[in-house]
């Protein structure tokens, strides 16, 4: 029984190989043959789902690829507030809400009513220059406390960084439209450092010259100052002008108006103001306003 049944199996055994093989293209076992189409099947997967995702990625990266519907709006794409000169998305409600909070806190720091008692140091045809000093009203250091927290947050300085009232002179420039537009801070000290540029000095012709691309280089360039102090009297921790009204000598006539009131009875030299760690659109106004990129600097914190 056990040699007839034992034949029989292997009989079978070798009927079902010899069919499976028969059936196949190839000869290749069974399980051998199962791996391959699953290998097969995920690659076939795999491709086409790296094609889909290069077709969706071909149509987000595209130069012309539309993220907002245009249905005929009066508003679409990037817009600048004509008043905080703000620039944001209009069909973006992320963007409507940041420039609604921008706008609302500059309406409020910018805004003059005006004072009974102004100290007028400078009139022009566009606006006034109004000096506040420590000893004045508590409505008057409010407000320019107001002014010089948004000067503060459209310059970069972090919010720990307090600058003190009681020992510094503040200059706002006021447009006829009642609006601050202009703000310097100024101080006493009694030394500032060289600034060491490694660019040539520039002529006020040669830099009206100068190209966009290569004032673009000069913006980012990195500068030091020299170790040694030299004496210096006053020092501008804060110069700012409205983006909207820039180029129109408002900074200029604030630090003519700085010079001639810091000191009673004495005009300042360029020589004798030091400059804060400026930014590069300040260090820009800085090399043409002393007309050398060698000015002054110092620490304000200190």
């Amino acid at each position: 029984m056990q040699a007839s049944v034992a034949p029989s199996a292997d009989i079978s055994h070798q009927l079902l190989g010899h069919e499976t093989l028969e059936s196949c293209d190839s000869p290749v076992p069974v399980k051998r043959r199962r791996s391959i189409s699953h290998k097969s099947s995920d690659c076939s997967f795999q491709s086409l789902s790296l094609r889909k995702l290069w077709r969706f990625k071909e149509k987000e990266g595209g130069e012309e690829s539309q993220l907002i519907i245009d249905a005929g709006q009066k508003r679409f794409g990037a817009v600048m507030c004509g008043t905080c000169g703000m620039v944001y998305t209009a069909a973006s409600p992320e963007d409507e809400a940041q420039h609604l909070l921008y706008h609302q806190h500059f309406v409020g720091a910018v805004k003059f009513g005006g004072w009974k008692k102004e100290r007028v140091v400078g009139s022009y045809p566009d606006g006034k220059i109004v000096l506040v000093l420590p000893g004045d009203p508590k409505y008057t250091l409010k407000k320019v406390e107001e002014v010089r927290e948004f000067v503060d947050n459209d310059l970069g300085f972090q919010k720990a960084v307090h600058c003190s009232t009681s020992h510094t002179k503040t200059f706002l420039f006021v447009t006829n439209d009642k609006k601050v537009s202009g703000c310097l801070i100024a101080e006493h000290i009694n030394k500032g450092y060289r600034v060491l540029s490694e660019s040539p000095v520039l002529s006020p012709e040669k830099q009206s010259q100068t190209s966009a691309a290569e004032l673009q280089i000069e913006r980012q360039r990195a500068w030091c100052c020299a170790t040694e102090p030299e004496p210096a009297v006053c020092g501008i921790s804060r110069i700012w002008v409205f983006s909207l009204l820039r180029r129109n000598g408002i900074a200029t006539r604030l630090m003519d108006c700085l010079r001639r009131n810091f000191t009673y009875g004495t005009y300042l030299t360029k020589e004798e103001v030091a400059f804060s760690d400026p930014t590069p659109d300040g260090k820009l106004f800085a090399t043409k306003y002393c007309n050398t990129p060698n000015f002054l600097v110092y620490n304000f914190l200190n």
